[in-house]
């Protein structure tokens, strides 16, 4: 049974976004999302079934509606949503690839929904990626006439691409196309690695509804999750229609809203600046961020800036309100100086834990704090949260398949079963074929590599390996990208470790735009831990966020920025190179081609250099932070 860990009495709320061009809905968290989503696809299952007619729904697949496949499965389970005159047709599936493949449409959407609801069988259309290439167009001609024959889709649900597709429409697609074969754009290729276990297994064709066909669609809801997509999101909704941002023509379709979340929401007008749709509440963080934003397109300081500067970007409300420039700006001034700590858990002995979703994301995103924590002679604990197994070359487990095997012989010990070990490894991924799951001893192998360099890195910034916690959380444990939903034994894993080790402060990764999702994940469940603990003693400890190697905070959202000195960096830099399997080439790297030890550098100087062109101290280098609102994803 999939498990939802949500209250389902709780009603989602839902912020209308200015300034856009289809109307557009933020949600603080992704299950207020899945929720608010799956009471719409319920409602019109209800109202078809009212009058014994059948709901047709055009279906996405991906990481995105997941949430909602989930509720909808619940409702089906827990509140007798019945499904079954329900039609479905998916909106695509990779081209060369069989039903059963794990990376298939297909499987994705039988594992995920269709094996937990009664929705029957003859009434589910996903394309079928093994057609013969001479019989596509026919084929595809015959996908069209279904959805026809059964009225047309009534609810449409879309995700979208970092390059702006919609199903498999990539840039450039013709707006009025049909189901098709189409092409994969190399960004779409890319983003698909880590399902595939790198970018050579990604096919290169898939067959898609057309833009033509979705625009067909009564209704269109479009759900994005994650600051990976914030650009792309502003482009669609704000910008004009264009076939380079295909998502885009639904600004022409008559019922359609876009659904997001708060990160996914980021960069558009009416969250980046907001005060250029209209009049705001001028509160200390609006100010905060209108003034930092000021600094940035002028070129100027902070303690620079006068009274033209404002008049000149459109803040005269501001000016007008809380000026005059010099007394507003030193205010900002005074309170970004404040987030500078070279002490980030105070000077008095205390216990605290780094939790780290991926076994190299502690020396990664604060190994510079990490140093620091240490040398004031604070307890410090690493927990590594799961055992990024999958994320480490074949050659390397066999290599230390044998490696194992050659020292076990060596000095006599059992080479026998060491032999028969790497024999069975050697066999396996001889026959694997690409984006097949490993066998268990593989997994093994991989996890323990992940979790010897994990103790070496730690080890190098100064932490003591008695302190070390390998928590395994059972979500990640399926071997491939795709991960189990989570779970309580997650939570109370979590949990459990608080209560033991009674910590004073601990740091959760806030990478939210992790383009895996574990990051998100894990800080759900640690949230719901502190939540538990907090309602259980009366207290939980000062929780500060951090990111990782996709993205920094804004200068406006720091509030605790602790400077690094060469040597520092020089540290954590050797800290990172601990993690050899992750270095030179990552199995995972994202779309970034930089080491994650040069993007670690570069962000930390970078964050200083921002400081220094507002007019604070210059500095070296900077690990920056945020405390946790209380508020669970």
């Amino acid at each position: 049974m999939i498990q939802n860990m949500t209250n389902s009495a709780s009603l989602p709320t839902a912020a209308p976004v200015r300034g856009v061009r289809i109307p557009t809905f933020t949600f603080h968290t992704s299950e207020e999302l899945a929720r608010h989503v799956a009471r719409i696809v319920a409602s019109v299952i209800r109202e078809r079934n009212s009058y014994g007619q059948k709901a047709v729904l055009g279906l996405p697949t991906g990481s995105t509606p997941t949430g909602v496949y989930r509720e909808l499965v619940r409702m089906h389970q827990e509140e007798g949503l019945d499904l079954s005159n329900v039609i479905t047709f998916n909106l695509d599936e990779y081209y060369g690839i069989c039903p059963t493949q794990l990376q298939s449409y297909h499987r994705t959407m039988h594992e995920t929904f269709f094996n937990h609801v009664n929705v029957p069988a003859e009434n589910i259309h996903i394309p079928d990626g093994n057609v013969p290439h001479n019989e596509i167009e026919s084929y595809c001609r015959d996908y069209e006439r279904k959805i026809e024959e059964a009225g047309g889709i009534d609810l449409m649900l879309l995700g979208i691409g970092g390059n702006g597709h919609i199903g498999f429409n990539e840039p450039f697609s013709i707006r009025n196309s049909r189901t098709r074969l189409c092409t994969l754009d190399p960004v779409t290729r890319k983003s698909a690695a880590s399902d595939f276990f790198q970018e050579e297994n990604v096919p290169t064709s898939a067959i898609t509804m057309g833009i033509g066909t979705i625009m067909d669609a009564r209704r269109i809801l479009l759900l994005a999750l994650g600051e990976g997509k914030s650009n792309v999101i502003r482009e669609t909704v704000e910008g004009t229609p264009s076939d380079r941002i295909p998502a885009s023509f639904l600004q022409d379709h008559p019922d359609a809203q876009v659904l997001i979340d708060e990160a996914a929401a980021s960069k558009l007008t009416d969250v980046k600046t907001p005060w250029a749709l209209g009049s705001v509440d001028w509160d200390e963080s609006l100010i905060k961020k209108a003034v930092i934003w000021l600094c940035q397109q002028t070129g100027k300081a902070l303690l620079k800036l006068d009274d033209d500067d404002f008049r000149k970007f459109n803040l005269h409300q501001l000016l007008r309100h809380h000026g005059p420039a010099g007394p507003l700006a030193h205010r900002v001034f005074k309170w970004m100086q404040e987030t500078i700590d070279y002490h980030p858990a105070g000077k008095e002995r205390k216990k605290t834990i780094c939790f780290s979703p991926h076994p190299d994301d502690d020396v990664i995103s604060m190994g510079g704090t990490l140093i620091r924590l240490v040398e004031d002679g604070h307890e410090v604990h690493i927990a590594y949260m799961t055992s990024g197994n999958i994320a480490v070359f074949d050659h390397d487990a066999q290599r230390y398949a044998d490696f194992v095997s050659e020292y076990n012989r060596m000095f006599g010990v059992d080479g026998e079963r060491s032999l028969q070990v790497e024999q069975e490894v050697a066999g396996s991924l001889a026959s694997k074929r690409p984006g097949e799951p490993d066998i268990q001893a593989v997994m093994n192998i991989k996890g323990l590599i992940r979790r010897s360099e994990a103790k070496a890195g730690a080890l190098k910034v100064g932490c003591k390996e008695e302190h070390l916690h390998f928590l395994d959380l059972p979500f990640y444990q399926t071997g491939t990208v795709s991960k189990n939903p989570l779970g309580q034994e997650d939570v109370d894993i979590i949990y459990d470790l608080l209560m033991r080790e009674q910590p004073n402060q601990v740091y959760i990764a806030g990478d939210l735009s992790d383009p895996h999702g574990t990051h998100r994940v894990c800080a759900m469940a640690i949230f719901r831990a502190l939540k538990r603990v907090e309602a259980e003693t009366g207290t939980r400890p000062d929780a500060l966020l951090y990111r990782g190697a996709w993205q920094e905070y804004p200068l406006h959202e720091i509030e605790i920025a602790v400077p690094l000195s060469p040597g520092d960096i020089n540290l954590k830099r050797h800290a990172i190179f601990m993690h050899e399997s992750q270095k030179d080439r990552a199995l995972f790297p994202g779309s970034d081609p930089r080491e994650f030890w040069q993007r670690a550098e570069d962000r930390n100087k970078g964050t200083a250099d921002s400081y220094n062109q507002i007019g604070l101290p210059e500095y070296f280098a900077i690990e920056a932070f945020v405390r946790w609102n209380g508020v669970p994803l």
